[in-house]
């Protein structure tokens, strides 16, 4: 995500938050991703509330089954193996947040993601070469995503953890007192 920041031009600092995220069944990957990023923000907005805060949450998900950020490897195989040749959606909820101003800006980003078929030595050999767990579904898009991907329909930055466009244009709109 920082990564995807500077690309962009944007100054800013990483203040990671404590915020507990939640995963509740009732609530769809699209709506837990913005309720996530919202607590994430508003923890950080109350200590910075002069400054614009933008807080992200990201999960992978195949139908029902939701795919956050694996436990240990054996987790990361198995997520890995359940989206082999399959397509699946992620999507980032993304929150902005300016406590003095009183002003707050919710939403969320789906790309569909398809997967190559993948065998148990590929994901083994894939694993190996990046750090799958702090990475929703266990792999990231940037790192030999070529690997396991075979295609996406939508944002790339979005897959990688932050809908640029989409933040882009609502920036301007955050900025803008009368939207």
């Amino acid at each position: 995500r920082s990564d995807l920041l500077r690309e962009m031009g944007v100054e800013f600092q990483v203040v990671p938050s404590d915020a507990e995220e939640i995963h509740n069944e009732q609530l769809t990957a699209r709506e837990i991703c913005q309720v996530n990023a919202y607590r994430k923000a508003r923890v950080i907005a109350k200590r910075y509330p002069d400054m614009l805060v933008i807080g992200a949450d990201t999960l992978v998900y195949l139908g029902v089954s939701l795919f956050g950020k694996p436990r240990d490897l054996p987790e990361a195989e198995r997520m890995l193996t359940g989206l082999s040749g399959k397509t699946h959606q992620v999507v980032t909820g993304v929150c902005l947040i300016h406590l003095r101003a009183h002003r707050q800006g919710i939403f969320a980003d789906t790309t569909d993601v398809t997967f190559r078929s993948i065998s148990a030595e590929q994901i083994r050999d894939y694993l190996a070469k990046i750090s799958p767990l702090d990475k929703a579904g266990a792999y990231a898009i940037q790192d030999h995503g070529d690997l396991i991907v075979d295609h996406i329909d939508g944002s790339l930055s979005n897959v990688i953890g932050l809908p640029v466009e989409r933040l882009q244009e609502e920036l301007v709109r955050f900025k803008t007192p009368d939207s």
